[in-house]
């Protein structure tokens, strides 16, 4: 159930934001395994440890609620110490206790579905079904196998990254064997830094290597946590005459556990270009199309009152001249982002599965760019993936950084100065802010509409690209563009 409730606290789309802030803590963090029990199932899984390891030792290097690692060194051809490796084991009849939380859920989740407040806001079925299909998808080491090996090929010729060898030939169905790549994790800012690499590339190259995930592959890692990533200096220390005449050393970041994985399908990222182009073209019907085909929206919302709505606030942004959306302030985001979290809850939408996985991952990406380089500007990267994204999908649009730009000025109006969503907000309070109808009831129920799209709008344009780049700069401090930034990657490679 600790699964469950981490499930649920990124789901904003359905529970209120107090709720899910209490989620948020729960730590996957249980007792360890008894080392005996442990080594029983080690030698049922190996048919004897000792025929393949030289050593393993059963401390737990990491112990969660569906299983736990611990290291090891495999038994070389000479009968001596060989290469060190972690193996990854999922707890003793760990299955049968899932089937039987999940079974119990299924009975509670019709009974939810009689409270109206509920059923209007979440279909609690569909949302236990993909609970479910997360978590077994966590218990299967064949699909980390999988994953591994994906991202493996992915970042095959990058040399900045490197994804960890999975001994495939010892994995079982609950054993996992692969390279331990241990290294200072991405968050001992400090430590490195002491070893001469410079923390800004270090930002920047990890924002480069995730929108090449997301936009170029469509497959991002959806758990990058410190404790999943690690930087390794490469080549030799440098000397205090290398330090004193500014040489940099080089490094690889290395990324570990591909149990937890994001999928966004071409006709996803598709979708997520018309959003894009019926922003440019001032056209209502199809970003509200857009969103639809992508899942947002519950069965039986009337989408013809949500495009009225879209249209009212693509009239009332017409022309507006706002400054650049590259140079963002980060405490407006953070305003903007806090006050769309609080209204999800009443909008009639739900957030696909893996869109919740790609915003926790830039979530969390956000905290550790800004701890590594309090001023990285990533607009530059996501300004060239979003260029390619939408000239791949309408490649009678030239579209150019100049015309990329106008973009962005259409759609700083969607992120809004605090002080303008102030304003508008406060006119459809007040009843100063209409849109056309006959029926005053419909007028109420447009009005709120509206407000919400503005907010819905800054969520979904985020994952197109645009707001990938702003949803890092939350908690950072911008105080300038910066000039330069990571040439583009053609290729990739890492793992745990």
């Amino acid at each position: 159930l600790i699964k469950l409730g981490q499930f649920l606290s990124a789901r904003v789309d359905v529970l209120p934001v107090e709720i899910t802030n209490e989620l948020q803590g729960l730590q996957d963090e249980v007792p360890p395994v008894d080392p005996f029990v442990l080594r029983q199932i080690l030698d049922t899984e190996f048919e004897s440890l000792d025929n393949h390891f030289y050593e393993v030792e059963m401390a737990p290097l990491a112990a969660a609620s569906l299983g736990q690692t611990v290291r090891g060194w495999l038994l070389n051809p000479e009968g001596e110490r060989g290469a060190a490796v972690v193996l990854k084991v999922l707890r003793p009849d760990i299955e049968s206790i899932v089937r039987t939380d999940l079974e119990a859920l299924r009975v509670v989740a019709p009974i939810l579905m009689r409270y109206g407040p509920i059923r209007r806001r979440a279909d609690v079925p569909a949302l236990l079904e993909e609970f479910a299909e997360t978590l077994w998808e966590e218990l299967d080491y064949k699909a980390e196998v999988y994953n591994a090996k994906r991202f493996k090929t992915m970042f095959l010729h990058e040399p900045r990254v490197y994804i960890p060898k999975v001994y495939e030939e010892l994995c079982t169905e609950r054993v996992l064997v692969l390279e331990n790549v241990e290294n200072l994790k991405i968050n001992e800012v400090e430590e490195i830094k002491a070893l001469g690499i410079n923390v800004r590339q270090v930002a920047e190259q990890l924002i480069e290597v995730y929108l090449y995930q997301i936009f170029k592959a469509g497959f991002f890692h959806a758990d990058p946590h410190p404790g999943n990533i690690f930087i390794r200096p490469r080549g030799e220390p440098l000397s205090e005459e290398d330090r004193l005449a500014g040489m940099e050393r080089p490094f690889q970041i290395i990324f570990i556990d591909f149990g937890m994985v994001g999928r966004l399908s071409p006709e996803f990222k598709n979708n997520l270009a018309q959003v894009l182009i019926g922003i440019v073209q001032s056209d209502a019907r199809t970003v509200i199309n857009a969103y639809d085909r992508m899942g947002f929206f519950l069965p039986g919302t009337d989408l013809e009152r949500i495009v009225q709505a879209q249209a009212t606030i693509m009239e009332r942004i017409e022309g507006r001249n706002l400054r650049e959306l590259s140079n963002p302030d980060p405490a407006e985001m953070q305003q903007i982002g806090n006050e769309f979290r609080d209204v999800l809850f009443d909008f009639p939408f739900q957030v696909p599965q893996d869109f919740i996985y790609l915003g926790r991952a830039l979530g969390i990406l956000s905290g550790i760019a800004s701890s590594l380089y309090p001023d990285v500007n990533p607009w530059y990267q996501v300004e060239r993936f979003g260029l390619e994204m939408i000239n791949a999908q309408r490649p009678n649009i030239e579209l150019n950084r100049e015309s990329f730009l106008q973009l962005a000025e259409r759609i700083r109006p969607y992120l809004g100065l605090p002080a303008q969503v102030q304003r508008v907000v406060r006119a459809a309070e007040n009843g100063r802010l209409r849109v056309q109808s006959t029926d005053p009831i419909a007028n109420r129920r447009l009005e709120r509409i509206e407000r919400r799209l503005n907010f819905l709008n800054w969520s979904i344009i985020g994952a197109a690209g645009l707001l990938s780049g702003t949803l890092i700069y939350l908690n950072r401090q911008n105080k300038e563009g910066q000039n330069g930034h990571l040439n583009g990657s053609n290729g990739h490679k890492g793992e745990e």
